[in-house]
């Protein structure tokens, strides 16, 4: 079963149009040279793939919250 929860990753650059559309589940809000990218993530994998996506790219995360959706139990 996939659990999806909802994620916002903050990223110490200003991200591109282009660089951000290889994650097209995640929305793009940029505020004073950080992006923060947000959206829902269907499970572990995901994230961890984009975080090393990110991090392949040479930008840095500065933060990185999860948080449950409705469709959660619990």
């Amino acid at each position: 079963m996939f659990v999806v929860k909802r994620v916002h990753i903050r990223v110490d650059a200003d991200l591109s149009d282009d660089f951000t559309s290889i994650f097209p589940e995640l929305l793009k809000r940029t505020q004073r040279a950080t992006t923060t990218l947000t959206g829902n993530i269907a499970d572990q994998q995901e994230l961890q793939g984009i975080l090393n996506l990110l991090s392949a790219m040479d930008v840095d995360v500065i933060e990185v919250v999860t948080m449950p959706t409705d469709d959660e139990d619990g």
